[in-house]
């Protein structure tokens, strides 16, 4: 399936000179959002993955299905203030300014095969951030998911000796 058809790209949004890609028309569309999850789902049967991880919100948009055909957890990273318990962190760069990250001190166990998931690979600070979160509480990365990838921003040069899988690249 073509899924370029289903995204959108919307010119100088957040600002002049972005073109955004839009999700949203995959996701309206059932036919090519469960496309795409079962795409996603197919690496992960083959990475032999234990757990899911996303960071908010459009990760877990791409994760929870994915850890729901799986049967298997699913753990979110969220900005810092927004998890009710004990967490970790990790400060990060990102294409339009800087963040914090965090995640439950608990989401994972050491030796768990974990696939994170996100819409975008862009620059790939939120997903550095999100593996260094990950392997802190020693879960080992076994695989990085992505609905699209912006290659001109060369975010997979921060993800060097992961394994990326990207369904549509741009």
């Amino acid at each position: 399936m073509d899924l370029k058809q289903f995204i959108t790209i919307v010119p100088d949004y957040p600002k002049p000179g972005i073109r955004f890609k839009d999700i949203t028309p995959l996701m309206n569309n059932g036919e090519a959002y469960k496309y795409a999850t079962d795409q996603i789902v197919l690496y992960a049967k083959e990475k032999q993955i234990d757990l899911i991880v996303g960071p908010e919100a459009r990760g877990f948009i791409i994760g929870c299905p994915v850890a729901y055909s799986l049967g298997i957890g699913f753990a979110p990273v969220r900005k810092d203030g927004k998890l009710p318990r004990e967490t970790i962190k990790v400060a990060y760069g990102l294409e339009y300014g800087s963040d914090v990250l965090t995640i439950h001190k608990d989401a994972i166990y050491p030796g768990q095969r974990v696939l994170i998931t996100d819409d975008l690979l862009a620059t790939g600070g939120t997903i550095e951030a999100t593996i260094q979160l990950v392997e802190s509480l020693g879960g080992v990365v076994a695989g990085l998911a992505f609905l699209v990838e912006l290659g001109y921003l060369e975010g997979r040069k921060k993800l060097t000796g992961y394994d990326i899988l990207t369904l549509m690249h741009y």
